[in-house]
Formats: C-alpha cells, structure tokens, sequence
C-alpha cells in the first residue's frame, strides 16, 4: 500500500517541474532574488483530449454513488503536463530561461473534447547581485 494511502503512486495525481528544470516556471509576476532582464512575450502550450465512452460510462455511474474519478483524475493530470512541457519548449525555443504568471485554462466542448492550455509570460531571468 505505501505512504500514498493505497491511491497509486503520486506522479499518478500530480504535476509540476522537477528540481533540474531549465526553464523556471511559475504562477508570480516576479521571481524573489531575481530580476527581469527581458520580456519575450506570451508562450502557450495546448492540448485537446477526446472522451473516452467507458470512461464516460464509469464516471456517470460513479456520480452516482459519490467518489472520486480516478481514471479521469489521471487523463487530466497528464494533459495538464503535456500542456506545461509544450509551454516549456514554447518558452525555450524564444530563448527564455522562465515563464511569469503561468495559468491554465480548462474549456470543454461538446464535440472538441476538453482543451487544456498553459500560458505565462516568457521572459529572461537572472540573479541579482
């Protein structure tokens, strides 16, 4: 069972960078000990997921009963990654070592599926002296 409650591992129902990560993300308008060099502009990272119908079938019956929906936990944790690793590499390709005031933006459509988008701010950062 482990220390996550019997839940599954938590890379399964988390996200976010890792310690080594080059371009710096986060959801502040400045970085403390850190000076804005240079503002590079918006940078986005989207992804769409289609509905899946068992999963669909699954979570309207668990609905019913109450509960969390564990499947579909998972789907949204990895499209919120993939939306954030393309953000990175949107950011990185500008030339930005870090992306300012990121935010997701989460729409559902009828026919599209769920889009998932990470935008921010790319920007050049350094260590203030």
């Amino acid at each position: 069972m482990g220390n996550d409650g019997g839940m599954g591992r938590i890379d399964e129902y988390g996200g976010g960078q890792g310690p080594s990560a080059d371009v710096l993300v986060v959801t502040t308008n400045d970085v403390p000990g850190c000076r804005v060099d240079r503002v590079l502009g918006e940078v986005f990272g989207l992804t769409v997921r289609s509905r899946h119908l068992g999963s669909q079938v699954g979570a309207g019956l668990k609905s019913l009963i109450g509960g969390e929906l564990r499947g579909l936990t998972k789907t949204l944790v990895q499209s919120r990654n993939e939306a954030m690793e393309r953000l990175q590499e949107q950011a990185r390709a500008r030339g930005a070592n870090a992306v300012l005031a990121m935010r997701f933006d989460v729409t559902e459509g009828p026919e599209a599926g769920t889009e998932i988008c990470a935008y921010g701010t790319a920007a050049v950062i350094s260590r203030l002296s």
